[in-house]
């Protein structure tokens, strides 16, 4: 019987047992307690080692000269005395304009995507995604191959009025071509949840398509235009690669950092020159929140999917759009690719492999490549394992709401945060004598951190997102059971977030493979990756074997990408067979 001896004297004696004693959950042992104290201190400890401290140092270099005093603005004031103005101007001005092309052009492409009834959506949406596969510099490559002195339609930029694809011209074309993906799924997600209520209103009303996208769709995607226009703003500015091969004489800040940092070894300079890109990405960011915040609050709202009818015009129009884009974007790449087996670009176009013998080439040869592999191995399951972990604990425990706090936060602070300045503030924070560490310098363990440092943010996010789905319910039953937070996370939410930890898995493993950036400044003889050796092999003149080793980054990322999908599907299979019930 329910309520035992203790139940029955109370009901004896007339007293009743109030409610609120009855639902209290059982008592935590202290041990679960002290656990959950000392994960929120490791998880703390974690962060602030690959993520706060490497920016507090980074900080701390640009006001300190080489004896460890405070000399205030005088590095700021060393490296605009020598007219470097120009850097930020162009940083600032094409990150704009390529922005404002990409998100154009990506409007266009979503548009079409969710809007009309184009034939073959799945096929246009993944070709549109094959960017995200490739290193930036396979981009700029294909755009020398192109377009360059030796390029098949180098005469096509001059019937347009461009002197050549190196500067400005080719630092537009090459960051539009590597972004588009990103503006693209944003403008999918956000044009997928047009209100078809909205759309049918206005038609009953009399008016026509080109009305009711000027008036209806537009305007309802305001937010996801806006978002898109920073986030590529963001990626731009803060990219290596396409300057670095096509940049020409145009001076950036991403290439000024690589000239302090490797050319002068003036790591004072360079950490100035890291300030000024986090300035402008934090402003980003901060925008970039804030307009997320409203998103979420016009997207919260009861709304009726939209589901395009047949329309033959229209949707003539959005095939030929999409197929003209989706060629600009396959072909580039496609000529790099292609280039990697010709045998002398664009002369002997016979097939070859001799490129691919990267022994023969600077940049580390195929050492660099597995290393490669290996760090993105170790990247998509350390970078999976620790997000998911500190989502939880942001997410799931009671109480700690400081240390929760404060641990978001700090989660999410990467993703405002450039790749080179993150990468300087490692070698400032790692390299120094005082500190214990200093011995990871150069090896693939700081790698591996940097790289999941630098993308985290995202796959925390994710996380979040995902774990923010399951009903408090299960926390409060737990707790009513009495059972300890490890059970219930291994029983509970572990299982049901088995498809997104594969997911993040996935999206650290194609970083890794691909990043540049943040790992340009930190590897040794020993741990050379294979995208940096693409930028060796391009500054020796060696591009057909660049191009080659970042076909062979592409393919990877896509098997490896695959694998883990597959992977995926079969843990899915065998742990959510209760979603189908």
């Amino acid at each position: 019987m329910s309520g035992g001896p203790a139940r029955a004297r109370a009901s004896e004696s007339g007293t009743a047992i109030p409610r609120a004693a009855q639902e209290r959950p059982a008592r935590r042992w202290p041990v679960e307690a002290w656990a959950l104290r000392g994960l929120m201190a490791a998880a703390l400890v974690v962060l602030t080692l690959i993520i706060l401290l490497p920016l507090v140092s980074l900080l701390a270099q640009s006001v300190l000269d080489g004896q460890g005093r405070f000399v205030g603005g005088a590095h700021f004031a060393a490296y605009f005395s020598t007219g470097r103005w120009s850097a930020l101007w162009h940083s600032v001005a094409l990150s704009a304009v390529s922005a404002l092309v990409c998100v154009v052009l990506a409007y266009g492409y979503a548009w079409a995507l969710t809007h009309t009834a184009l034939p073959a959506r799945a096929l246009w949406r993944a070709l549109a995604l094959l960017p995200l596969l490739a290193p930036s510099l396979l981009a700029a490559i294909g755009l020398v191959y192109a377009f360059g002195n030796q390029g098949l339609l180098k005469g096509v930029l001059h019937a347009v009025g461009v002197d050549g694809i190196y500067g400005p011209a080719g630092i537009v074309m090459g960051s539009v071509l590597w972004t588009f993906p990103h503006a693209m799924l944003i403008l999918v997600t956000t044009l997928s949840a047009s209100d078809a209520r909205t759309l049918e209103a206005a038609r009953c009303l009399g008016a026509g398509g080109w009305r009711v996208f000027r008036t209806v769709t537009l305007p309802a995607s305001r937010y996801g235009l806006l978002i898109s226009l920073v986030v590529v703003f963001v990626l731009v500015l803060t990219d290596f690669g396409v300057p670095k091969v096509v940049g020409g004489q145009t001076p950036m800040l991403a290439t000024d950092i690589y000239k302090e940092v490797v050319g002068q070894q003036r790591l004072d300079l360079g950490a100035v020159v890291a300030l000024l890109l986090l300035l402008p990405a934090l402003g980003a960011f901060a925008l970039e929140q804030r307009l997320r915040a409203r998103q979420r609050a016009v997207l919260s709202l009861r709304a009726v999917p939209h589901v395009p009818t047949p329309h033959a015009p229209r949707d003539l129009a959005a095939l030929l759009y999409c197929a003209v884009v989706a060629a600009a974007l396959v072909g580039v790449f496609g000529i790099a690719v292609y280039a990697s087996f010709a045998q002398y670009w664009p002369y002997q176009l016979a097939p070859t492999l001799s490129h691919y013998q990267f022994d023969m080439s600077d940049g580390g040869g195929w050492a660099s490549y597995w290393n490669s592999l290996r760090m993105a191995l170790w990247t998509a399951a350390a970078g999976a394992v620790m997000s998911f972990a500190v989502a939880w604990l942001v997410d799931k425990p009671r109480g700690h709401r400081a240390a929760r706090g404060l641990l978001n936060a700090m989660a999410t602070l990467p993703m405002a945060v450039p790749g080179l300045a993150l990468g300087l503030g490692y070698i400032l924070f790692f390299n120094a004598p005082w500190n214990p560490l200093w011995g990871w310098y150069g090896g693939l363990g700081i790698l591996v951190l940097c790289t999941v440092a630098h993308y985290y943010s995202v796959a925390h996010l994710t996380q979040l997102g995902a774990l923010r789905q399951l009903d408090p319910e299960y926390e409060r039953v737990a707790e009513s059971l009495g059972l300890p937070f490890w059970t219930h996370l291994a029983r509970v939410h572990l299982p049901i977030a088995i498809p997104t930890l594969v997911q993040v898995a996935g999206y650290f493993f194609v970083s890794a493979l691909t990043t540049v950036s943040a790992v340009v400044f930190l590897y040794s003889p020993d741990t050379a990756l294979a995208a940096v050796a693409v930028l060796a092999m391009d500054d020796a003149g060696d591009t057909a074997p660049a191009a080659a080793m970042a076909t062979l980054l592409f393919a990877t990322a896509a098997i490896g990408r695959g694998v883990i999908g597959l992977a995926g599907h079969l843990l899915v299979q065998r742990t959510q067979r209760w979603r189908a019930r």
